[in-house]
């Protein structure tokens, strides 16, 4: 199947033409220049210039970390505006729709019904993963954009390759990744295989294993040309200076975030051992990411007498093949034991 970007994106984004800010009319700066093109305060404080609306710095360290070239990354303002840019791009409102597979993530469902966009699910089977064939036969030719998530949230879980191998090779549409979480799987990003698909999109974050989830960054990896329409339609400035500081100074550290990843890793097992102890605890589910989805006898129940100790995790217990489940955060040594003498109290 035959994939065109041409068929997909939205006439008038196809049509219209981006706003061009001062920065981008101009480049190739030098520190001894003289800038009165952008009305800015022109007293330094370090912030009184416009930020790199194209981030060029930092997407340089992230294509020599993730190996793909600046013209395959965008940056949004947490992959939340990534989601929303995908859909303002190729989405008709009121007229096209999208698939999602819950349990997922539920800005997907936001995103689409601010941007008027109808929502087809197709919930996950009983391990979590996607139910290809169901899936593929709910496309219709108003079909834009099917949303993976993977490692999966709330669940945890890897998507199988060739589940999602075939969902990317059977739609004519865009197929978006959201890999949160990939940097504790146990397989590689899908972001290798970008120049074999040229459907394919794979979101990523610096909020979770790079712990910078207050700077909000979220990560677009994508063809030139996808790249190319959402960089049409961004803001000109999205990621503001001081993100874009903070996320640099933490890409040249990234022999930290690996050090951090590994060690959350350990006590990702470590967490998954003493949980096993617990009386009420029915079932720990496989996972992929930073944290445990667990089976127990009573979520709402266990997930108060964990707030009255002073724990916060997450009930699931609403979502879709989630009944009576708890999602444990991974956290440091110290938290993890105070998480698991608060499920010993309440035994």
């Amino acid at each position: 199947m035959k994939f065109n970007l041409k068929n997909i994106i939205r006439e008038n984004v196809a049509n219209m033409k981006a706003y061009s800010s001062a920065r981008d009319e101009f480049q190739g700066a030098t520190d001894d220049m003289v800038f009165l093109d952008a009305n800015e305060n022109p007293f330094e404080n370090g912030v009184n210039r416009y930020p790199d609306p194209m981030q060029k710095t930092v997407k340089s360290e992230l294509a020599k970390i993730k190996g793909v070239a600046q013209e395959n990354i965008l940056l949004g303002n947490g992959s939340d505006e990534v989601i929303d840019l995908i859909l303002r791009a190729f989405c008709e409102p009121k007229q096209d729709n999208i698939i999602t597979l819950p349990p997922s993530y539920g800005m997907y469902d936001v995103s689409a019904n601010l941007n008027n966009i109808t929502i087809k699910e197709v919930p996950l089977k009983e391990n979590f993963q996607p139910n290809v064939a169901k899936i593929l036969e709910t496309v219709d030719v108003n079909t834009k954009v099917i949303f993976l998530c993977s490692p999966n949230n709330p669940s945890g879980n890897l998507f199988d390759y060739a589940n999602v191998k075939a969902i990317v090779e059977g739609f004519n549409g865009l197929v978006v990744i959201d890999e949160a979480y990939i940097d504790f799987a146990s397989e590689p990003s899908w972001i290798t295989r970008l120049a074999k698909h040229p459907n394919l999109i794979v979101s990523q974050t610096l909020s979770k294993a790079f712990g910078m989830a207050g700077i909000r960054l979220g990560v677009c990896y994508a063809s030139a040309e996808i790249i190319a329409v959402l960089n049409k339609i961004k803001p000109p400035y999205n990621i503001n200076e001081l993100t874009q500081q903070k996320a640099l100074e933490r890409l040249l550290a990234y022999e930290d975030v690996q050090e951090e990843i590994e060690a959350v890793l350990v006590e990702r097992d470590n967490l998954e051992i003493a949980l096993k102890e617990v009386s009420f605890v029915e079932k720990i589910y496989p996972s992929d990411a930073n944290f445990l989805l667990v089976k127990v006898d009573d979520a709402t129940k266990r997930y108060h007498q964990l707030i009255e100790k002073g724990i916060v995790v997450r009930n699931r217990t609403t979502q879709t093949l989630c009944e009576n489940t708890l999602r444990f955060t991974v956290g440091t040594i110290k938290e993890n034991v105070s998480l698991m003498k608060a499920l010993k109290e309440i035994e």
